[in-house]
């Protein structure tokens, strides 16, 4: 005669093998969603990079060709 105890772990050992096997699967789809996702923001960084650079280039030479232009005069 089996022990009642030991099949009703069992039982309960191996919903918890089948609900982490479940569990696995969604994080290794989860990171494979966020690998996707960073690899679509990695060409957006580098767009914002390049527009970050581009008004600072022109806010100094905005700055450059205010210092250097002579004075207006008022009539």
């Amino acid at each position: 005669m089996e022990n009642p105890h030991a099949e009703r772990q069992n039982v309960l050992l191996q919903r918890i093998i089948k609900n982490a096997d479940k569990c696995t699967e969604a994080i290794l789809e989860l990171n494979r969603c966020l690998e996707e996702i960073i690899q679509a923001d990695a060409h957006v960084k580098t767009a914002a990079d390049l527009v970050t650079k581009y008004r600072k280039n022109v806010q100094y030479n905005i700055e450059a060709t205010r210092a250097t232009a002579p004075p207006s005069r008022s009539k």
